[in-house]
């Protein structure tokens, strides 16, 4: 599943420079203009990873650190302070109000995007591990290939999206809304129907007889991976 990640940044050239270079990095990227928009995208939906200016109108990204922090939500979201300041006192300020890593502009790319994933890869390895795998399913990015018991699985595109997503956390329900922003996009406008149709054709394609269905459906809330289903 592509990883989500928030740009924070109020001057426009360089956030449409991380856009489009953390896109091509293969990274879903939205973006907020101040630090009051980025909250309200956070409460909206969680990043796997914050890249936060330090200079902000109308809530400085420091103080936004410090809010994400104290949420639980939020209290481990990576977050990558990216700042004009080079003084080692703001570093190590921004680096106290919770702040994971401290990028300097100006910046190279490539230096950048290896740091979000050395950073993911801390937080949520399942996020850039090519192979996931939960019970007797195996999910392998790289070939594109499922298997269940060593057995072939043959999903149609949706479906593997869906399966990633929920192989990244077995267990958790997941609403169907969730589930339309994390798999279709935030900017998809389909209908929550569209999830049943689609989870009851992963549910097929995975059964087996005589092993359990692992997909677990939760009335009035929603779905999860769980072989206790």
């Amino acid at each position: 599943m592509t990883p989500y990640v928030l740009v924070v940044e109020d001057e426009d050239p360089i956030a449409t420079l991380l856009d489009y270079n953390l896109g091509k990095e293969g990274f879903r990227v939205e973006r907020a203009a101040d630090g009051e928009e980025a909250l309200l995208k956070v409460e909206e939906e969680t990043p796997d990873l914050i890249l936060l200016d330090w200079m902000l109108p109308k809530v400085s990204g420091v103080e936004v650190c410090r809010q994400l922090r104290a949420h639980p939500e939020t209290r481990r979201t990576p977050i990558l302070m990216l700042t004009a300041r080079g003084e080692e006192t703001d570093k190590v300020r921004g680096l106290d109000t919770g702040a994971d890593d401290y990028v300097v502009k100006p910046f190279a790319m490539t230096e950048l995007a290896a740091r979000i994933r050395a950073l993911l890869r801390r937080a949520r390895p399942e996020l850039v591990d090519e192979r996931l795998e939960y019970a007797d399913l195996v999910l392998d990015r790289g070939s594109h290939r499922v298997t269940r018991a060593g057995h072939a699985v043959h999903l149609g595109p949706t479906e593997y999206r869906l399966l990633d997503f929920l192989m990244q956390r077995p267990g958790r329900v997941f609403t169907r809304e969730r589930l339309l922003d994390a798999v279709w996009g935030s900017n998809t406008y389909v209908e929550a129907r569209t999830v049943d149709v689609h989870v009851g054709r992963l549910r097929k394609a995975l059964h087996r007889p005589g092993a359990p269905d692992l997909i677990r459906t939760v009335r009035s809330a929603g779905y999860s991976l769980d072989e206790r289903a």
